[in-house]
């Protein structure tokens, strides 16, 4: 039996750990950090020092904005558990630090170029295509790895078997959960990958010279051109990788963009 001396009442427990009232009793009705005791009569909630090492975990942690869910698994584990978590929670911030990134470079070149950059928009013509093909399912912010995967596997694929540069990515003009993607390569019959003909025809292109993830700067001006013109866009978007990682630095990396289109008509405006 505890001596009565040795609980703390919220408030004090609070000052020592660093944490508001309020937020113990919120970490109590989630299950986080309950109390060691509470006075049947009074609700009155009670701790002992032995939770302030839990306390302030649970403030270190809300402190760098991992979830709750995060926490109280956190708190729960053993080791080597526990450093697992914390593993996974540091790799999915970095990937968010990577994201913001991106978008910092955007906002940067943006703003150096006064609003949107510039693009040359050319309308064209398209040969049919026979690519030999890797496919894979993925959501917008799986795009980036999902298509280096693929790239890896296509040329793995294609070890040994001639192919004419360059690599091409299909992509839907639309960027959703569950899309279906696809690297490819203008090749013959190769075993162990599948095939893909992309229709000729009128395209309207443009190329960009920079890295991957300030792509939507060029597929807002040649989209943007595309309906500009009453043409209707069709899929799949086509990105040809003139020049990429490995054979220069990433500022100089060269993209050609090519979407096929047709007339808009009533039955498709």
């Amino acid at each position: 039996m505890r001596d009565q001396d040795d609980f703390l009442t919220i408030g004090r427990f609070a000052r020592l750990c660093r944490l508001s009232v309020k937020q113990l009793r919120h970490y109590d009705d989630t299950g986080l950090l309950p109390p060691a005791r509470v006075d049947p009569a009074t609700g009155y909630r009670y701790y002992v020092p032995a939770q302030a090492r839990d306390a302030l975990t649970v403030a270190l942690l809300r402190e760098l904005d991992v979830p709750l869910a995060v926490i109280a698994a956190t708190l729960a584990a053993a080791e080597p558990e526990r450093a697992r978590l914390l593993r996974a929670e540091r790799d999915r911030v970095a990937e968010r630090i990577t994201r913001d990134r991106a978008r910092l470079e955007l906002l940067e070149r943006l703003a150096e170029g006064g609003g949107l950059p510039g693009y040359e928009i050319t309308l064209g013509r398209e040969p049919q295509r026979r690519l030999a093909v890797v496919r894979a399912v993925a959501g917008p912010g799986e795009l980036a790895e999902r298509t280096g995967a693929c790239v890896g596997a296509l040329l793995a694929g294609l070890d040994g078997t001639p192919w004419r540069p360059p690599l091409w990515g299909l992509f839907p003009l639309d960027l959703a959960e569950g899309m279906r993607i696809a690297i490819g390569a203008e090749a013959g019959e190769v075993d162990g990958l599948e095939r893909e003909v992309l229709s000729g025809g009128p395209v309207v292109e443009t190329v960009h010279h920079g890295p991957y993830a300030q792509l939507p700067l060029a597929y807002h001006a040649l989209l943007a051109a595309v309906h500009e013109r009453g043409l209707r866009p069709l899929a799949p978007v086509r990105e040809a990788y003139l020049v990429g990682p490995g054979e220069a630095p990433a500022e100089e990396w060269t993209t050609r963009l090519v979407v096929r289109v047709e007339e808009r008509t009533e039955e498709t405006a």
